[in-house]
């Protein structure tokens, strides 16, 4: 027994001789989403694949009568380090939801606070996995454009969450009322969604999808989800600042769509309204002094515009190629992926011991992460300020939910 002491997910595969499955990042994911539907219906969906992955890399151990022993002992250990995490799978559960496009959980944490049980998840990027990993416990699925990792979804669930990406739609040549969407991710959407037919559908886009293409990109998303897949269709602009007393100015559009085979009164449902923004950018900036990374040397080339410009401790600023620009509302500017890499949008400010980029568990506080809990596992930092960038804003995404739950 005492070769299975220290069995992680992690370490599973790493003997080649002993595991070839798990080495695909497929494995570790069946496994982890099988441990956390251990203690529900939902297991019995990844149980053949799961039992599979674990019996392989305990061939090695099997011995008669102790086997049965062994791989109980091994699913045990392996159940307590998905457990052990910050947020993990709640066991009490009002409804399931699955979570496309994950990113690093921000639909997963809002819906887990209003009462949701994800039970299943999928992002393509490796980094981003690591920390939706680290914070949840489990491993998405990849690449959702393939069919292997779409027939991993569970038959059944009540809501689809996706942060899709825009791509451009074809609309040359459509003559049949809406446009072709093959070739785009939104089709993968729309095919899960026909196929599994959830009573609700909830995205979010940047604000420019709404007019992306004079607007026919979006007529045919619309189009799509109310005249193809029969779901009634609600939409909305709304900006995290205004939204959800979270001091940054971020625009997003937000579609909820309900079945309304199986969602009777979805005309109940409303968007929420606008909150007070109470909060200000010093209860989401470090008091202390932050590691010199951040700082500007004196002898910078950029440093005498920045010293001059950059005049009030009370808001952030935007370094534009050449110029500073101060936000007059005393918010931060919309966080963005690129701002880890040197491009023109770094978020800036002035605190008591210099001028300084904000710091990556900054931008996931102005994204609404609950900082002192969520894990920022070890990347560089310029992956970290992509992630921060590319998520939702929790607390937004948390107040639209609530909604969604009313009416359910």
């Amino acid at each position: 027994m005492s070769s299975i002491q220290a069995i992680s997910i992690d370490n599973l595969g790493r003997d080649k001789s002993q595991l070839k499955l798990v080495e695909e990042a497929e494995n570790k994911a069946v496994l982890t989403h099988y441990l956390h539907n251990y203690q529900n219906g939902v297991k019995k969906h990844y149980e053949k694949d799961a039992l599979l992955t674990l019996n392989n890399y305990l061939e090695c151990e099997q011995q008669s009568d102790n086997f049965p022993v062994l791989l109980e002992n091994t699913l045990q250990q392996l159940l307590s380090e998905v457990e052990n995490v910050p947020f993990p799978t709640p066991e009490n559960y009002k409804f399931k939801f699955i979570d496309l496009f994950a990113g690093i959980g921000g639909f997963r944490l809002a819906l887990q606070n209003v009462g949701g049980k994800c039970i299943y998840t999928s992002e393509w990027s490796s980094n981003a996995k690591k920390t939706y990993r680290a914070n949840f416990g489990e491993v998405p699925f990849g690449d959702i454009t393939k069919e292997k990792n779409k027939n991993y979804i569970p038959d059944q669930f009540d809501i689809l969450c996706a942060g899709f990406p825009c791509q451009a739609f074809s609309i040359a040549g459509n003559r049949k009322g809406f446009a072709d969407t093959r070739g785009t991710l939104f089709f993968d959407v729309e095919q899960i969604i026909e196929r599994h037919q959830p009573k609700v559908v909830f995205l979010e886009n940047v604000k420019n999808l709404v007019s992306h293409d004079k607007g026919n990109t979006f007529k045919v998303i619309l189009e799509t989800l109310e005249v193809k897949l029969g779901y009634k269709v609600f939409n909305k602009v709304l900006n995290t600042a205004t939204h959800a007393n979270v001091p940054q100015n971020r625009e997003r559009i937000f579609i909820v769509a309900f079945d309304p085979n199986q969602v009777e009164n979805y005309l109940n449902f409303e968007f929420p309204e606008e909150v007070k923004l109470t909060k200000t950018i010093h209860d989401f900036i470090e008091k202390e002094k932050q590691d010199d990374i951040y700082y500007y040397k004196k002898d910078h080339k950029y440093y005498p515009e920045l010293e001059r410009s950059m005049i009030s401790k009370d808001t952030v600023y935007q370094w534009r190629r050449v110029y500073v620009r101060e936000n007059k509302n005393n918010v931060c500017p919309t966080l963005t992926a690129n701002m880890g890499t040197g491009g023109h949008n770094v978020p800036l400010i002035k605190d008591d011991f210099g001028i300084r980029k904000l710091t990556p568990k900054e931008c996931f506080a102005f994204q609404g992460y609950p900082v002192h809990d969520y894990i920022l596992p070890k990347l560089a930092n310029s992956n970290l300020y992509m992630q921060a960038g590319n998520s939702v804003t929790t607390s937004l995404i948390e107040r639209i939910a609530k909604q969604i739950c009313m009416v359910l």
